[in-house]
């Protein structure tokens, strides 16, 4: 069994960009959806795809599953899925020991960028770069999942106080 670890930011600035050591097109949906589980398809640079079941309500551990599928396959599941497809650039930083992915979303969520860090454990504390900004681990309204299936609000979605 997989664990996944996290903590996700809001970007403060574009200082990261002349940080990036890659940049990957994703597209993805989900298929399905249940308070504590999920079963996502995404594809990467539109030449390969991955099916994730995610299970668990800690916004911070939860059981990751991934497995590689044939992009038509993925493409058809795509076509079939619940909500809105997003649209992301991510980009990978890396800072003291720790690897930054930094999603910029496109499409209807043009100008939301987000950063999350995988974690080792759960008691790691890796120094923030001086690029992020407000800490939104376990703020539901910036899962991806959130994201596909409801409208975040404008004032969320720059970052704005509540």
């Amino acid at each position: 069994m997989a664990k996944e670890i996290e903590r996700k930011f809001l970007v403060a600035n574009d200082d990261w960009r002349a940080l990036a050591t890659s940049a990957t097109p994703m597209r993805q949906a989900y298929v399905v959806l249940m308070h504590d589980r999920s079963v996502r398809v995404r594809t990467k640079n539109g030449t390969s795809a991955q099916l994730t079941v995610k299970i668990g309500q800690n916004s911070l551990v939860r059981d990751e599953f991934e497995y590689s599928i044939a992009l038509d396959d993925a493409e058809e599941m795509i076509a079939l899925a619940v909500g809105n497809v997003i649209e992301k650039v991510r980009y990978t930083v890396e800072h003291h020991g720790f690897v930054w992915e930094i999603d910029a979303y496109e499409g209807a969520y043009q100008g939301l960028v987000i950063a999350e860090v995988e974690l080792r454990k759960e008691s790691d504390a890796p120094p923030l770069p001086h690029w992020i900004g407000r800490e939104v681990t376990g703020d539901r309204r910036y899962s991806n999942q959130a994201l596909a299936t409801e409208k975040l609000q404008q004032d969320v979605l720059y970052g704005l106080p509540n």
